[in-house]
């Protein structure tokens, strides 16, 4: 089975220790965000979990609890943009997260991690011009630490619309020549660039649009076959095996404006007072009236051996 975190908050940077904890116990409960009596608990064990997949704006505090996870197949995507503290207010500074992820490359391997310049957005400060210079000094940062890079240009789900009313979308023109100069520079510093949930109008260029988080890239990482059974897509332009998020909405401290899994800053800080490192739930805890379903965990990894 496959388990993600990263979805809806960035555990990583937040919730190291009880990330940690879980895989020491074998045990993580998920509400459903949508019916919360409704829970669902996974039983964590590197006999059925192949894959473990992160996404973190900081993963360097997870550092110091990462042997915890070393029975387990990870891959990791990292996001690093080029915003100052007007649209990312608690992201770390960029260049210490460009060492950090060097330092997360040397642990897990160059096909375990990959590199997300996302979302893409065009405004009075950061320009065409803006992007492409910072992209090209941190592709030359991270040569030869990760052979991807996912791109994707802003949504403006009502969230966004709602946290960010002056951002607006990245007109047809800029995302062709965006798209297309960022592939060229990319490829200069031998990486592919996957665009995320943006259709197949970069593939000309040299884009590989068949997804980003893939059930080939968790192959790849892994080095094994998976036989994974069909799952409808989160969008109709996602092409990423998404499953098993153990992950919180409302709960993410970045608070990026352009967040699409954060409600308000206040619910946030509800949620984080509510938070304990020893708790199955990554928000609370075990309620009255909870109805528990124990998640089929199985392995999808084909031991059949092949002659192709």
């Amino acid at each position: 089975m496959i388990i993600n975190t990263g979805q809806r908050t960035d555990i990583p940077a937040f919730y190291p220790l009880w990330l940690a904890n879980r895989f020491r116990e074998g045990i993580v409960c998920v509400r459903n965000p949508f019916n919360p009596e409704q829970v669902s608990r996974y039983k964590l064990s590197p006999n059925t979990v192949d894959v473990v997949g992160f996404c973190s704006k900081n993963p360097a505090p997870f550092f110091k609890y990462i042997d915890d996870i070393k029975e387990y197949g990870q891959y990791w995507f990292v996001t690093i943009t080029p915003y100052g503290r007007d649209i990312e207010p608690a992201v770390p500074d960029k260049h210490r997260i460009l060492e950090d992820f060097k330092e997360l490359s040397g642990i897990v391997g160059i096909n375990n991690i990959g590199w997300r310049y996302d979302p893409i957005l065009v405004n009075e400060r950061y320009t065409v011009e803006y992007h492409l210079k910072a992209f090209e000094q941190m592709a030359r940062s991270l040569h030869g630490y990760t052979q991807t890079v996912v791109i994707s240009f802003i949504d403006l789900y009502e969230k966004v619309k709602r946290n960010f009313p002056e951002v607006r979308s990245v007109s047809r023109a800029d995302k062709y020549f965006l798209g297309k100069e960022i592939i060229r520079i990319a490829a200069t510093y031998d990486m592919v660039v996957k665009p995320c949930g943006e259709g197949r109008f970069l593939e000309e260029y040299g884009a590989d649009c068949r997804g980003c988080m893939t059930v080939e890239t968790y192959e790849k990482a892994i080095g094994s076959r998976l036989v994974i059974p069909n799952k409808k897509p989160a969008r109709k332009e996602c092409a990423c095996y998404l499953s098993g998020d153990i992950g919180a909405y409302d709960s993410c401290r970045h608070f990026c404006r352009y967040c699409y899994a954060n409600n308000d800053i206040e619910a946030v800080k509800r949620n984080m007072r509510m938070h304990d490192p020893k708790s199955p739930f990554l928000i609370g805890n075990y309620k009255e009236g909870d109805i528990i379903h124990d998640v089929d965990m199985k392995s999808y990894i084909d031991n059949q051996i092949s002659f192709l």
